[in-house]
């Protein structure tokens, strides 16, 4: 009796099995999902040693592993932990929604940044901090995603063109709508006092300073419900990248998912700037980088998770070396990375 001939997918790749479900996860992907997360706690415990009070590396360990004193384990435990915890778990849900975004797109330039998603969660969380006058988190995150909704259903609207949408409109119309919600902010800003102006615009800056246990635990059991619910529609996803057409001869209902997916995408945006403020360019630079990283195509959540992960946190530690919020540093980096890509955008077409 001769052994079953073995399928040759162009890759090297594992096929764990478990019964009757398997899984085929290429070797260079799970390599590339191995150092990532390795090279993020790394940085990770680097980061926990920073402050106006720096630890080693050796007394960050102790700190975790309770060897150290009381001071040190307050100071890794207590403060910095959660601010890095965040840091990781805010670059993931950027990322996975700009890869969501990028696959509904299939444009590497379709991102929650470009199309207006991110300024309008920007908008509803500023409406419940300057007009409402609330800070708190679950009203804060409450807006942004009204706010996100609203807006992603506009854009949606305007790029509908004989029942489907097309990327190129809607990114289009999302850099129009986003322009008109940019100038909306700033008028909300000169309508209130100086002092609740300066606290709005350094929230808006995008910073991760004073973030604790109080953001860490609805911000990672939100997340992971959002997670557990983007995998439900990851294959549909995958569907819809070989075009309208070709999904619906598979039964796809395309518009539906569509809509879902872009729900789930506002949904993780806005949960980040209800926590952090609007952090730029993580959302663009962080799926297209995986993708490079594990020379795939198509929607790569767990990779581009981890890049994200890793991007923000890169740019965390670098913020605190520097002494400005994390935005800053992720909006100057990601202005070189946009030129960066526009510019091979265009050579590829020539």
């Amino acid at each position: 009796m001769t052994a079953a001939p073995r399928l040759d997918h162009g890759y090297r790749a594992l096929t764990p099995r478990r019964g009757r479900v398997s899984a085929l996860v290429p070797v260079r992907s799970a390599v590339v999902c191995t150092l990532l997360l390795l090279a993020t706690a790394a940085l990770g415990i680097v980061s926990l040693g920073l402050g106006s009070f720096p630890l080693s590396v050796p007394e960050v360990i102790d700190a975790l592993l309770g060897r150290s004193d009381a001071q040190a384990r307050l100071l890794v435990v207590g403060w910095r932990l959660p601010r890095m915890l965040v840091a990781v778990l805010c670059g993931g849900a950027l990322a996975l929604s700009g890869a969501v975004f990028q696959s509904l797109t299939r444009n590497p330039l379709g991102s929650p940044d470009i199309i207006g998603f991110s300024s309008g969660s920007y908008t509803g969380a500023i409406v419940v901090m300057l007009l409402l006058g609330s800070n708190r988190y679950l009203d804060v995150a409450a807006g942004a995603l009204i706010g996100g909704a609203v807006t992603a259903a506009v854009v949606y609207l305007l790029a509908l063109s004989r029942g489907s949408v097309q990327s190129f409109r809607l990114i289009i119309m999302g850099i129009g709508v986003g322009a008109l919600l940019s100038s909306l902010n700033s008028g909300l800003m000169l309508m209130v006092d100086v002092d609740t102006a300066m606290l709005a615009a350094v929230w808006g800056a995008g910073s991760l300073n004073a973030l604790g246990h109080e953001q860490l635990r609805p911000l990672a059991l939100v997340l992971l419900v959002l997670v557990v619910l983007l995998a439900a529609v990851t294959a549909p996803l995958r569907q819809l990248e070989l075009g309208d057409d070709a999904a619906r001869a598979l039964g796809l209902r395309a518009n539906r998912v569509r809509a879902v997916a872009v729900v789930l995408g506002v949904a993780l945006t806005a949960l980040v700037t209800a926590a952090a403020g609007p952090i730029a360019f993580v959302a663009l630079a962080a799926p297209q980088i995986a993708r490079r990283l594990v020379r795939g195509s198509g929607l790569l959540l767990v990779p581009s998770a981890l890049t994200g992960a890793l991007v923000l946190l890169a740019s965390d530690v670098l913020a605190q070396r520097l002494g400005f919020p994390v935005g800053v540093v992720t909006v100057s980096l990601g202005g070189g990375y946009l030129a960066w890509l526009l510019a091979a955008e265009f050579r590829s077409r020539r």
